[in-house]
């Protein structure tokens, strides 16, 4: 743990050496820059933390927002970063444009996506695009956890729900479960379960989306394979919400109608998003030992870190 801590308290301290070298011209633009930033976007930062906090659907980013500020906190700047500010000036000018029209519609996704495009124009005119490439982990975590719009969550969300309970009626049927299928609704001898729009696996498919990111960008090298790990995370999605559907209409039947309500139903998501994940991890494990063979070939005579 010391060894692993020791390089970044390093990088800590020299950082902020830098910092106190700075005379106060040299801050005076930074410092404007900021207090112009937090002026123009203090709004669809106030709104997405809140979001973030209150909203379940949007509630990944509590974790993919301090995330992303440490993976470019830990990749730093680049060596041969330079300033692009014509470049810089014209994304934040975009930036702006889309905030001030966002505004006057009232649109969250929209306010906050200028928010985001803001950051990107602000590190294209310190550091020049080179510095975005490097960082595009954080960045992309970052516009993951930018909350989807209504419109877009209902369009998604009801064709989920209704493979959900297609998957969920078929293995129900499978195991002689006296079932019949109208929609979203699955009709059991005395009970029917409600396929609902929490539960058509669109919460679970987002944080899966997004662990799948962080994997790739954590574990492998190739942008193909962090590509195919995160398509990958689509029908794993999809599979394990069938799965759940299944499970619930299997215990209400068998076991008890309880169980397919309240704390239990809540716990079994869980569960099944725990598995998800591991499905995950395994995947991921295996493109990377294909990755190191191929390295290997690649490279005769060494071994892949």
């Amino acid at each position: 743990m010391e060894i692993a801590v020791r390089p970044t308290l390093d990088a800590l301290r020299l950082r902020l050496q830098a910092l106190r070298r700075l005379g106060w011209r040299e801050a005076l633009p930074v410092l404007a820059a900021g207090a112009a930033f937090l002026f123009l976007y203090w709004t669809p930062l106030q709104t997405l933390l809140r979001d973030w906090w209150n909203d379940p659907e949007a509630g990944h980013g509590l974790l993919l927002g301090p995330l992303a500020l440490w993976f470019a906190w830990r990749a730093g700047v680049g060596e041969k970063a330079r300033p692009q500010a014509l470049l810089g000036v014209a994304v934040l000018l975009g930036a702006v444009a889309l905030r001030y029209v966002a505004g006057l519609a009232a649109e969250l996704f929209t306010l906050r996506a200028s928010l985001w495009l803001a950051l990107v124009g602000l590190t294209v005119f310190v550091w020049g695009l080179g510095q975005v490439k490097r960082w595009w982990l954080p960045f992309t975590l970052l516009a993951l956890s930018l909350p989807l719009p209504a419109l877009v969550i209902g369009a998604l969300s009801y064709p989920l729900q209704l493979q959900a309970s297609e998957m969920g009626a078929g293995m129900l049927a499978w195991r002689h479960v006296p079932v019949m299928l109208s929609g979203n609704v699955i009709a059991l001898p005395g009970q029917s379960l409600f396929v609902t729009e929490a539960c058509s696996g669109l919460r679970s498919l987002t944080a899966l989306l997004a662990l799948g990111v962080l994997i790739g960008g954590i574990w492998l090298r190739s942008p193909w394979s962090r590509a195919l790990l995160v398509l990958a995370t689509i029908p794993v999605a999809i599979l394990i919400n069938g799965v759940r559907v299944f499970l619930t209409g299997f215990l209400v039947f068998y076991v008890d109608p309880e169980l397919g309500r309240g704390f239990m139903h809540f716990s079994e998501g869980m569960v099944m998003f725990g598995v998800a994940f591991l499905i995950l991890g395994g995947m991921a494990w295996v493109v990377l030992q294909l990755e190191r063979l191929a390295y290997r070939r690649v490279v005769p005579g060494r071994a892949a870190a």
